[in-house]
């Protein structure tokens, strides 16, 4: 279910010599207002501040813009989950460089068991939203079909 957040030829060269906060809303179709909230909920880190105190983003900034814009209208997270999901992947990644960095097999059934734990935990999560969402379309489906039966009873007087 994830999209492509990867960044087109032109994309990348604009962004490998940073954009500020006006250039890369933009670019991730959010306010400047939005990119400074993500900031100060802790989403977002700028990947950098312009001797003048203005924020710089760059390829990894704009990609986590993305993943954050979909986290919310594809999967329907709100931003407390969304940080939540955001800290565990960067957990995984931290992870991923650990298990690299390190030959030690009793490092790295550690950190296999605690990637495990963590997906776990996330699928558990993802999985009683999604048995929320189900239920609700349950209800919505059986909402229709009343109205389509009152509908066919109106139909019915008519003629």
């Amino acid at each position: 279910m994830t999209a492509d957040l990867s960044l087109d030829t032109g994309e990348a060269a604009r962004i490998s010599q940073r954009l500020r906060i006006g250039a890369a809303a933009a670019l991730t179709g959010v306010s400047e207002r939005t990119l400074r909230y993500y900031e100060e909920i802790g989403l977002l880190v700028p990947a950098a501040y312009s001797q003048g105190g203005c924020r710089e983003y760059g390829d990894e900034q704009i990609s986590r813009v993305r993943r954050i814009r979909e986290l919310q209208e594809l999967m329907g997270l709100n931003l407390d989950e969304i940080k939540a999901l955001l800290a565990r992947e960067d957990r995984a990644e931290d992870l991923r460089r650990e298990w690299h960095a390190n030959d030690d097999p009793t490092v790295r059934r550690t950190i296999v068991a605690e990637a495990i734990r963590s997906t776990a935990q996330l699928r558990d999560r993802l999985s009683a939203k999604l048995a929320r969402l189900e239920s609700f379309l349950g209800e919505l489906d059986e909402r229709r079909r009343h109205l389509e039966e009152v509908q066919a009873g109106l139909e019915s007087t008519d003629s």
